[in-house]
């Protein structure tokens, strides 16, 4: 089997060199695995369907099997995404979803602004391919019960990160090995992945 393409799908945000995702990109390349990544284009655009239509442009670029590797806002544009492409997806890694449908901390877009830009509803229904929908319990963007109730909706894996905020430099945390395993699990052939 060819091996997947990972394409990383960042959040609202912008370039941050110790984010885990650009790490685990920059350790892909370093091992000449193929990768590819949306760009990252922070929080003054928030036209989500100019996002979803970014994650289409990378994803049709891209030949063969990919996984993709999403992080906080980039998981709920990637549930928008997942409703109109006809591209094939191995499986996603949704790490740190954030609850756009109830009111964020200042310096977070508003709940009047993600209405207006295409953000909501968030779309609920299944995913079209495996997920994994890794969640924290101390999450300043979601309460751990939403986003149980998201992973449930997607059809995905939930899997309990602990207490780990919202998985990023704020919260203390660079590089997330963790994320190869799940990459390596969606990965799998699907008789493997079961066994």
């Amino acid at each position: 089997m060819t091996r997947p393409t990972v394409l990383i799908v960042p959040g609202l945000r912008d370039a941050v060199a110790q984010h885990w995702q650009t790490l685990l990109e920059a350790r892909l390349l370093a091992a000449g695995a193929p990768v590819a990544s949306v760009p990252a284009m922070g929080r003054e655009d928030l036209d989500c369907a100019a996002k979803v239509a970014a994650i289409e442009r990378c994803a049709q670029a891209v030949d063969g099997p990919i996984v993709i590797v999403a992080h906080s806002g980039g998981c709920i544009m990637l549930a928008h995404w997942a409703r109109q492409t006809r591209r094939p997806v191995l499986g996603a890694l949704l790490a740190a979803p954030p609850d756009f449908e109830r009111p964020m901390p200042e310096g977070y877009p508003t709940l009047e602004a993600l209405q207006a830009w295409g953000w909501l509803p968030v779309p609920r229904e299944p995913l079209p391919f495996p997920g994994i929908v890794a969640a924290s319990r101390n999450d300043p963007l979601a309460d751990y019960d939403r986003i149980v109730e998201l992973a449930r909706d997607w059809g995905s894996r939930l899997v309990d990160l602990g207490e780990v905020g919202h998985l990023n430099p704020a919260s203390g945390y660079g590089d997330w090995p963790r994320a190869d395993d799940f990459i390596a699990e969606l990965s799998a052939p699907p008789a493997q992945a079961a066994a």
